[in-house]
């Protein structure tokens, strides 16, 4: 028997959805420095055989010291064909698609077409991965489909397959090892029930945690400059380790963290939480409400992406148990939750025309940008930054411990130049540059273009 074509058809969709958004926002200027800047500085690197140093991140900044994702190596030999960012947010369309195909597949088998297609249209549809697929370009872009394919298969009781889908994962970022862990500790429980040997699961379950402790403790380290974890200040606070009591209080406040909370659960249309497959959620959900960073708490950026397929997993492997009723309650549930966040992530941008025009601010943005020569060093604020990576050797404009640049290009009017950059240290460093002996060649409507003579 043939597998139904919807699997593929739906990810073919979602990929060109997720294609056209990425690549217009680039277009549109609405790309950053970070994040979008610093992979391609490292992919380019990898594409010409050299360690992922980043200028953006700082001068000599090797990017495995930030954070541990040598999968990205992968893509070099596609960025040395197609040397631009488009050829990142392509891959990253592509890979996130693909998360569709396994849990429709899996979704067909245990409900039918109309299964399938509420579960496929809800992957591909979902906030998590449609807020990735529009943020720029992460690392988490390779999990996202590796979560889908490993929790598939362990909901469908082919373990070795899931060990083996999760192995990539200990490539893809550091903190992905204790999900690798929480896998193989599912693994080894499905194992012991079904009276086989525990210990495939065990064995990458500890190998995990070895694998998250020696990232952290040893490799990201070695690769920074400082010599250290650069994000442990975000489990503390003013520098300070917090106690454990204070760590549970904090998983609690402030309330949005219960948005975030309700809004994965109504996700798996609440029945999901019946499954075992939904707490492979819990590592990536402790790390984000235990850490000081706000922007782990909420429903916005790219964070959220690698919760989605687990919590479809867990969604399609809580209906082979549940009855007709709660099956299409769930079902219902997880559908309307797609069609109100809808409106509210960028997707939708596809459908309209204002996405697709050239305003005249972004004509002039684009014209001051051409005079600025191929190979040339340049400093420039957080979007610019993003539009010149492929031909130049780019660094923020407000670092003070960059080399000298030819040019320095800002806009002064970008809402994102507040970070990483506060617009403070960005015109101190427009005057700096000024008395170093810079000249303006554009000065209009915030767009500002520095050459050194």
């Amino acid at each position: 028997m043939r597998p139904p074509p919807l699997p593929w058809s739906l990810a073919t969709a979602f990929a060109s959805a997720y294609t056209c958004v990425a690549v217009n926002r680039h277009r549109r200027g609405l790309t950053q420095a970070y994040d979008l800047g610093i992979f391609e500085q490292a992919v380019r690197a990898y594409a010409h055989g050299s360690a992922p140093v980043v200028p953006l991140k700082g001068p000599g900044f090797h990017l495995l010291g930030d954070h541990f994702h040598p999968l990205l190596a992968v893509l070099a030999p596609a960025y040395r064909a197609f040397p631009s960012p488009v050829t990142l947010l392509v891959a990253q369309a592509l890979l996130l698609a693909l998360a569709v195909v396994p849990l429709t597949r899996w979704a067909h088998e245990v409900g039918g077409r109309r299964t399938a297609l509420v579960v496929g249209c809800g992957v591909g549809a979902s906030w998590g991965i449609v807020n990735a697929a529009a943020d720029d370009f992460h690392e988490i872009a390779f999990a996202v489909p590796l979560l889908a394919f490993a929790a598939t298969a362990l909901g469908r009781g082919r373990r070795t397959a899931a060990l083996l889908w999760s192995l990539p994962l200990l490539l893809v970022k550091e903190d992905l090892g204790l999900t690798v862990a929480a896998i193989g500790a599912l693994a080894a429980v499905q194992a012991r029930r079904a009276g086989g040997s525990a210990r495939p699961g065990v064995a990458l379950a500890v190998g995990g945690v070895a694998a998250t402790l020696l990232t952290v403790l040893v490799l990201l380290p070695a690769f920074n400059p400082q010599g250290s974890f650069d994000y442990w200040h975000q489990l503390s606070d003013a520098g300070r380790a917090r106690p454990l009591w204070s760590a549970v209080l904090h998983l609690g406040w402030p309330p949005v963290k219960w948005l975030l909370l309700f809004l994965l659960a109504a996700t798996a249309g609440f029945l999901g939480l019946r499954s075992p497959l939904a707490l492979l959620c819990l590592p990536t959900l402790g790390w984000r409400l235990v850490s000081t960073n706000s922007h782990y708490w909420g429903v916005s950026y790219h964070y959220s992406a690698v919760l989605m397929p687990l919590l479809f997993a867990a969604l399609v492997d809580a209906l082979r148990r549940a009855g007709p009723q709660r099956a299409r309650r769930a079902l219902a549930v997880s559908a309307l939750v797609t069609a109100v966040t809808l409106p509210l992530y960028p997707l939708h941008e596809v459908v309209m025309p204002e996405a697709w025009r050239t305003s005249p601010r972004l004509a002039a943005t684009r014209s001051m940008l051409d005079r600025i020569p191929d190979g040339a060093q340049v400093a420039a604020s957080n979007r610019l930054a993003a539009q010149l990576t492929a031909r130049t050797t780019v660094t923020l404009a407000c670092r003070d411990d960059a080399p000298a640049p030819d040019w320095v290009a800002v806009d002064l009017t970008d809402p994102s130049v507040r970070a990483p950059c506060a617009i403070a240290d960005t015109t101190r460093m427009l005057a700096t540059y000024e008395q170093r002996g810079y000249h303006r060649l554009v000065d209009r409507d915030g767009l500002v273009l520095l050459h050194r003579v």
